[in-house]
């Protein structure tokens, strides 16, 4: 790729739109914060599932952008299309919220009276600690949910790498449209992951005491919340 005032201008939008774009984003990273705190997830886990989930985001409308350049779409179209995955993911989002808010609503109505059967890893035992919560970070319940969460970002569009990375591509300079997805994708994933690290790392030193037991549900409403401001406030 030829370094050209061009070249060098379309970079630096890249990245730095792509920064505010995440940080303007709390769908970025509170949804990530908020169950890691709940399913008590290591930080090492809760980087990963970030960055997995954040590549998947990115990845998704590059390809849409790369076909919509190749069949000679219009970036107006392709566009349109990513605002229509914006909303759906956005509602995903929200169902996925209030699924997982319900679930930990029933989850701490069961450990109301301190003494709950559990079953792990093929042995019954009991829980007599009263309200604090007990959990156990792995299994089907944190595949499920990391599942839900890749799928969800997935579906969730880039609307602002579009025509950035439209405009090399139409002028034949994949390269440069190349290079562009590349630096989106780099400040994206630093942002997101720096940004979940910063505040887990402060959502840890909390001590919820009587509210422990409600850390699920309160992680799902924050996630459905999350969804309900990109819907309703165009965050």
């Amino acid at each position: 790729m030829e370094i050209t005032g061009f070249s060098l201008s379309v970079l630096a939008a890249t990245g730095g739109v792509a920064f505010l774009h995440t940080l303007l984003g709390p769908d970025h990273y509170l949804p990530f914060i908020v169950l890691a705190r709940a399913r008590s997830w290591s930080m090492t886990r809760t980087l990963a599932v970030t960055a997995i989930c954040g590549l998947g985001h990115v990845a998704s409308s590059i390809l849409l952008g790369g076909l919509g350049v190749g069949f000679g779409v219009a970036v107006a179209r392709i566009e349109g299309v990513e605002g229509g995955r914006g909303d759906l993911a956005a509602w995903a989002l929200v169902a996925f919220g209030l699924a997982y808010a319900l679930w930990g609503l029933r989850h701490a109505l069961r450990r109301r009276q301190g003494i709950e059967t559990h079953e792990h890893n093929g042995q019954v035992h009991l829980h007599t600690h009263g309200d604090t919560s007990h959990q156990h970070a792995h299994g089907m319940g944190s595949k499920l949910t990391f599942w839900a969460l890749f799928l969800v970002f997935v579906l969730g569009p880039c609307e602002p790498l579009i025509p950035l990375f439209v405009l090399p591509a139409s002028r034949g300079d994949w390269t440069l449209a190349a290079a562009t997805a590349v630096v989106f994708t780099i400040v994206t994933l630093v942002t997101m992951v720096s940004l979940t690290a910063a505040a887990l790392t402060g959502a840890k030193q909390l001590r919820l005491g009587p509210l422990e037991r409600w850390s699920h549900a309160l992680a799902g409403s924050v996630v459905a919340a999350s969804g309900l401001a990109i819907l309703f406030l165009g965050l």
